[in-house]
Order: C-alpha cells, then sequence, then structure tokens
C-alpha cells in the first residue's frame, strides 16, 4: 500500500521571488510528510509555467527538502535553486519502521564516501563519523551513491548496509499518465473544487479502498486547477460527478468504462473529489489543499 502525491510544474507559479517559492515548496513537502506519503510527484505543467521557476526548480528544491539534514551538504553543494533553502521548514520525517530516524532500530539514508578493499565501504549516513560497513552479496554500490543503512545500536554503533529502497519521501518527475499507471496507485484522485462533495458517507467507502488499496491524489496549481491543465470542462466533471458510489479496485478498472464509473476523458482518475465543499476564500492554494485533502483521506475505518 503506497501514497503518491502529484503536484505540476507550475506549482509556484504566482510566487513573486524566489524566497516565496521556496517556502511554499517547504509546506508542500510538509504535508506530503506528515501524512506519510512514499512519494511526491511533480508532473509537467508546461503551459501554466511562469518561466522563472520550472518543473526542474520545484524538483530540485523538493529534493533538497527530502534529503535528510545530515546528508544535504554532500549531496547538494552549492546551487542557484537553493538559494533561499534556508526558510525551508524542516521535516523531522519518522523512519518508515515507526522509530525516529535519529534512534535505534531505524532506516535511515547515507551517501557511499569511500569504495574500501574486500566489500567495505565507508558510508556518512548522520553518525558522528562515517562508518565502515560491509556491501550485501549481489548489491553493488559507487562513491556517491545513497543507500539504506538499518541501525540497531548507537552505543556502541551497531549498522548495517541493506539493499532496499531509501526510507523517506521520494520525489521524482513523470507525466500524470505514467503516475496513474502504476501497479500500486490504489484509488486514484484527483483534487478539484469541480468534483464530487466529501462527505462523512463518502468517506466511509473511501477509507476502507484507501487503507487496502493506498491512494495517489493529483492536485493544480493556483489559479490553474486540474480541469485547466488536463483542457477538460468544469462542466463535464460537475456532470459526471456522483454516478457511483463505489470506488473500483485496481482488478476492476478495466470495466470501468462499461460501468459508467469514469468520470470524464481525463488521464484515468478514478473520481473527482472536492474535499473544501463550502470553501471561505475564493482560491484554496495548492499547499492548504495538499492538508485539507490529506487529512480526511488518512483517516481509517
Amino acid at each position: 500500500m503506497t501514497v503518491s502525491v502529484l503536484v505540476p510544474s507550475s506549482l509556484t507559479r504566482e510566487a513573486e521571488d524566489k524566497r516565496e517559492a521556496t517556502r511554499k515548496l517547504g509546506y508542500v513537502a510538509r504535508a506530503a510528510t506528515i501524512f506519510r506519503a512514499d512519494r511526491l510527484i511533480v508532473y509537467p505543467d508546461r503551459d501554466g509555467e511562469t518561466g522563472r521557476f520550472d518543473g526542474g526548480f520545484v524538483s530540485t528544491v523538493l529534493r533538497y527538502a527530502a534529503t535528510p539534514p545530515y546528508l544535504r551538504n554532500e549531496a547538494w553543494g552549492m546551487r542557484d535553486e537553493l538559494e533561499y533553502a534556508g526558510v525551508l521548514p524542516p521535516l523531522r520525517a519518522m523512519s518508515q519502521t515507526g522509530s525516529e530516524s535519529t534512534g535505534s532500530g531505524s532506516s535511515r539514508q547515507g551517501i557511499v564516501t569511500e569504495v574500501g578493499p574486500e566489500g567495505r565501504v565507508r558510508v556518512n549516513c548522520g553518525l558522528q563519523h562515517p562508518i565502515s560497513l560491509n556491501v550485501p552479496p549481489k548489491m553493488a554500490v559507487e562513491e556517491g551513491e545513497r543507500v539504506t543503512v538499518r541501525i540497531s545500536s548507537r552505543r556502541p554503533v551497531r549498522a548495517k548496509l541493506v539493499d532496499e529502497p531509501l526510507p523517506g519521501l521520494s520525489v521524482e518527475r513523470t507525466d500524470l499518465q505514467t503516475a496513474l499507471g502504476r501497479e500500486d496507485a490504489g484509488v486514484r484522485i484527483a483534487s478539484s473544487r469541480y468534483g464530487e462533495e466529501l462527505t462523512v458517507g463518502r468517506l466511509e467507502t473511501l477509507a476502507g479502498r484507501i487503507e487496502g488499496d493506498g491512494m495517489t491524489v493529483a492536485f493544480g496549481a493556483p489559479e490553474r486547477g486540474l480541469p485547466a491543465i488536463l483542457g477538460i470542462e468544469a462542466s463535464a466533471i460537475e456532470a459526471s460527478s456522483g454516478q457511483g458510489d463505489a470506488i473500483e479496485s485496481s482488478s476492476d478498472r478495466d470495466d470501468a468504462a462499461d460501468d459508467g464509473v469514469e468520470p470524464t476523458a481525463d488521464p484515468g482518475f478514478d473520481l473527482w473529489l472536492n474535499t473544501v465543499p463550502d470553501q471561505g476564500s475564493e482560491v484554496v492554494r495548492t499547499e492548504e489543499a495538499l492538508f485539507a485533502t490529506l487529512a480526511p483521506l488518512s483517516l481509517r475505518e
């Protein structure tokens, strides 16, 4: 079960300067971390980009924010996109094991600083000094590569290199269709003010499916929501909302078109959802929409 959050490359289109754009991205990374998203995906919206802060800027700042603080200098060095990285709020991410990332019994990221003889490497994983570790069989590592280190004790240090995905939030760049087409996409939700209003009854239906299958939730950009990005008429989304109460599992999706569940000609969403049905502001910012949407969708039965 995985949770993926999709945001457009035009996410910072209304930012007046680089400082404001960086701060905004920090809140997006915070929301994804708080609600334990596995992936934060930046999808292209080149028509909505202003030219100053394109998808490269957005993904770089988000990747930096998702990098553990003890690795940032070594992993990133000095980059123009990170001029105002100091305004990013700390993520204080918990490890996937449930322990704090600074505690024993946790998995954390490290960077290989030296490849030595006899299958050993030195790894910087945020302890007082780089530590020497054995490389697992059939695992090849290179200097500068990020790796997963499992720490069983900090005093004395006991740790091992494991051939597993890096713990924490993964930031990627890919298109909407590819992201929604993943086998582990789960329930695929488009967040939009034109979608079906999220009610207690609808949430009860969604909670069980999300808990079992996970979810992928896509968001739009400031003053440029998903309908505009996809070239879909808002009226078509409003008309299609509420066609079906059940959310089909991945094995049922091949039959969705025949059942009349697909809301409109889109990249493959299961439903369009309005999680702020009585909004008091004319515009809900993307970072605000993340908190408003991921909070109720994280509830369990």
